[in-house]
């Protein structure tokens, strides 16, 4: 990879990494806000968190369609000020209305990872893309390692002055962009037809039926659905069944972006070198199985410690590697706009996750929705065995 890649490489992670802090900053604060602050319903508070996603499932494809028409750099600094402003919302809101309006312009700015993703696949090579992509994952990561901690501390001092932080973050992240960021996109697509839509069917349905693109989507969507069926009943499980402190699940989300980090930051570029894209695709969905089958089940903090460290290196593992093979079979012009609709379909995985993780657990118990996430991935890790060691779907072996 030529140095001036090598830079371009190192300053989108620095940008995604300062803005996914913002982020997390929020992350174990806005249920707390709404609830005890606003007195929102635990609905009300459902409905604040899946809006989110729901805007990153309409707005992702058109934020990739128009980076390759406009270019990756300009809908990234759009983006981060949408993103900046909306946490200002959020320290200054005093009723139901102003947060929820705070969590769509956040997931409307949210909305540009698969821009990101595509910024990646313009500076590498397809040799080179799973190793880019693991930088996204580890700027998340990381985010999400020191996000919720400097949240939890800003909170102390009020809710206002947490979302104030956030939007710091990201102003700052956008400041950083703007003087260092150059554009990755090298011929802008050419179409006097363009037209934003907010969810291109047409589009999806040309996607849709390349079966390389289509079957790899459909695994991105499973793997996301699995992981998000627990992202609203984790922390349940921690303060009602095995007793364990605030700080004890926060060490644990920690946790999670920490092994993330580590796996994406260094151990893909060595996988991605000495195995293929599929071997490395059913080492992680085996993983993400073994660890959501034996969280419910850890006993202690060190046995649950354990079980969600495997499924973050199985989750670790896939995150960059799919969106990889899903960037080397699209074509050229069209990276955003394919990465931007494969992320559409994760936010709306994101979206689907929680309500089924939320219910299973009312009706079924605690262990429900961990077994049902082990459930869809072992489910995947079948289909892929077999498709891709088959001729139906195209792999870095046989391209």
């Amino acid at each position: 990879m030529a140095n001036k890649n090598k830079a371009s490489l190192g300053i989108i992670f620095l940008t995604i990494f300062i803005d996914l802090m913002g982020f997390g900053i929020l992350i174990p604060i806005l249920p707390t806000f709404a609830s005890k602050e606003l007195g929102i319903s635990d609905f009300g508070i459902g409905s604040i968190v899946a809006v989110f996603s729901l805007m990153q499932f309409i707005f992702n494809p058109m934020m990739g369609k128009l980076s390759d028409k406009i270019g990756r750099r300009p809908v990234i600094l759009v983006t981060q000020l949408m993103t900046a402003f909306s946490y200002l919302i959020f320290a200054f809101s005093n009723s139901f209305l102003l947060l929820f309006l705070s969590r769509m312009l956040a997931g409307l700015g949210g909305s540009n990872i698969g821009v990101a993703q595509a910024y990646i696949a313009d500076i590498t090579t397809k040799e080179e893309r799973a190793k880019g992509m693991g930088v996204i994952g580890a700027a998340f990561g990381l985010g999400f390692v020191f996000g919720p901690v400097i949240g939890a501390i800003l909170a102390k001092f009020g809710y206002h002055i947490a979302g104030i932080g956030s939007a710091f973050f990201t102003l700052s992240a956008f400041t950083f962009a703007f003087f260092r960021l150059p554009e990755s996109l090298k011929e802008k697509k050419s179409d006097d037809k363009f037209k934003i839509r907010l969810f291109d069917f047409a589009f999806a349905k040309q996607i849709l039926t390349n079966p390389s693109i289509s079957f790899l989507i459909i695994l991105l969507f499973l793997i996301i659905f699995s992981i998000a069926n627990i992202f609203g009943i984790f922390a349940l499980l921690g303060y009602k069944f095995y007793h364990f402190t605030d700080q004890q699940n926060g060490m644990l989300f920690g946790i999670v972006g920490l092994v993330g980090a580590i796996v994406q930051a260094g151990f893909i570029r060595s996988l991605s070198q000495k195995l293929s894209d599929k071997t490395i695709v059913l080492i992680g969905i085996f993983f993400m199985t073994v660890g959501l089958t034996l969280i419910p089940y850890g006993g202690n903090f060190t046995g649950v410690a354990i079980a969600i460290s495997i499924m973050a290196v199985g989750s670790g593992v896939l995150q960059p590697i799919i969106p990889s093979m899903i960037s080397k079979y699209s074509p050229e012009n069209q990276q955003g706009a394919v990465l931007g609709f494969s992320q559409s379909i994760s936010a709306f995985a994101r979206v689907l996750g929680p309500l089924w993780g939320g219910f299973s657990y009312d009706m079924f118990g605690y262990q429900y929705p961990f077994l049902t996430g082990a459930f869809f991935t072992l489910i995947t890790f079948i289909i892929s065995f077999f498709m891709l060691k088959s001729d139906k779907i195209k792999t870095v072996d046989n391209v």
